[in-house]
């Protein structure tokens, strides 16, 4: 049976970011070639101050998490005002993707126990980024729900610019801080859009229009009873 271009787009979304995953991780594990290119990069780029210490805490829970909330209920409550079928579907599927970021990112961290930079007292347990997976999911997850749900191209495109500043702030900040190497950053990307696929998935699948009892309620279509005879 032919694989349906849906089918397909989901498949390059979700697999190609885990293939890249799982070959960084392996470098890490393995203290591989690129492992010495990261660490080249990150000692160019550190460079601790005022304004990386912000843009680094745009990956904070206690900031990132509230943002999706409120997306999170926008959508539930836009959802249900329409009538939409399973209006809960979306934002149940974002609060998942959400909650999987711990699910996986602290085991892993676990695993490959990866040292810190120079830059931060001795410890292990670094990769991937804790931070960036959850700005990634939080507000990368906001803006796609979002998305469906604004008519205005203008409003469409500065949300996408701002979901895009947010998460590389918080990437640039972390890498120029020093709280994390450039790879522990990247395979938290990778991470991070293999679970906002599942989203999009969730959130292309979901109906949109209002459910056949309120449009014929509001519509006055007849029945079969009453129609003309």
């Amino acid at each position: 049976m032919p694989v349906s271009a849906p089918l397909r787009a989901l498949s390059a979304l979700v697999g190609l970011p885990l293939l890249l995953f799982a070959l960084i991780t392996w470098q890490v594990l393995a203290d591989g070639p690129l492992v010495g290119v990261d660490e080249r990069l990150s000692g160019a780029l550190v460079h601790p101050d005022r304004l990386s210490e912000l843009l680094s805490d745009l990956g904070n829970v206690q900031v990132a998490v509230p943002v999706l909330v409120v997306a999170l209920a926008y959508v539930a409550w836009h959802g249900r005002a329409t009538g939409v079928d399973l209006w809960w579907l979306p934002p149940l599927a974002g609060a998942l993707a959400m909650v999987s970021v711990p699910a996986l990112v602290a085991p892993l961290k676990e695993w490959t126990d990866r040292p810190g930079t120079p830059a931060v007292p001795p410890a292990t347990g670094y990769y991937p980024s804790g931070h960036t997976a959850t700005a990634v999911v939080a507000y990368g997850t906001a803006a796609l729900l979002l998305l469906g749900r604004l008519r205005s191209p203008a409003v469409r495109r500065a949300l996408v610019v701002l979901c895009a500043v947010l998460v590389l702030g918080t990437s640039y900040g972390l890498v120029r801080r020093g709280y994390h190497w450039p790879l522990d950053v990247v395979a938290s990307w990778c991470l991070g859009v293999a679970l906002l696929a599942g989203v999009r998935q969730v959130d292309r699948r979901t109906p949109r229009d209002v459910s056949r009892s309120t449009r014929r309620s509001s519509s006055g279509t007849p029945s079969s009873s009453n129609g003309p005879s």
